[in-house]
């Protein structure tokens, strides 16, 4: 047997499938693919299969993780990601598939772009407060936790948690390239920070588009 690891793209209208859905789906297209997947032992036998960093719903990426398991290890690793991508629907593309090198524990980072549009300002206007914001010494969110078997609400500065790579005003918009902590140690779903940014500025009308583009390592390196 061999373990594997499948990267995808998830874009358009497949950002609104949810994790649970989106497992269904690759369940569903690996069996029409005929790929020699290993399934668990046991009462319900269902195929070995992981993910990386499951997103949020709404969110576009291009750097989705799934791994499973092979019971052929002489099968072509080109053949897998040509079958599943004549079986998965068109906003889910299969881009490569390799050998497993890391565990989704060496994730560290991620990037996103994140597209803002405001409907109360122009788009230097929204570059120029986004800016601001980011140049804060701290940024208080309000986060539920778990406390035992109760939930609770707590406050966090998510400032340390991220940086602004680059901030660019377009001519209805402002596209934002942002670095994140992301992985099992300390996680930053940007919608987070993006309502915060919405606080701070008086409730202005705002909406956005999120892209995962990249998870890395420590190294600074893309996830492998």
């Amino acid at each position: 047997m061999i373990d594997i690891r499948v990267f995808y793209h998830k874009t358009g209208r497949a950002r609104y499938i949810s994790h649970l859905d989106m497992m269904r789906c690759m369940q569903r297209a690996i069996v029409r693919a005929k790929l020699p997947v290993w399934y668990t032992e046991g009462f319900n036998p269902h195929i070995y299969l992981t993910f990386a960093l499951p997103l949020s719903l709404g969110y576009e990426s291009k750097s989705e993780v799934m791994d499973l398991r092979l019971t052929d290890e002489e099968f072509s690793l080109d053949e897998v990601t040509i079958r599943l991508n004549q079986t998965l629907p068109p906003d889910i593309r299969v881009v490569s598939t390799a050998k497993i090198v890391h565990k989704p524990q060496a994730i560290t980072h991620a990037i996103y772009t994140i597209r803002l549009f405001a409907g109360n300002c122009s788009a230097e206007e929204l570059r120029a407060r986004f800016c601001a914001f980011m140049d804060s010494e701290q940024i208080l969110v309000e986060k539920r936790a778990k406390q035992g078997r109760r939930k609770i609400t707590k406050q966090i500065d998510i400032r340390p948690m991220c940086a602004l790579l680059s901030c660019e005003a377009a001519e209805d918009s402002v596209l934002l390239t942002l670095k994140t902590q992301a992985g099992i140690q300390s996680n930053l779903n940007p919608s987070l920070l993006l309502d915060a940014f919405v606080q701070a500025n008086d409730q202005m009308p705002l909406r956005w588009q999120i892209c995962r583009e990249s998870l890395l390592m420590a190294d600074g390196t893309s996830f492998c």
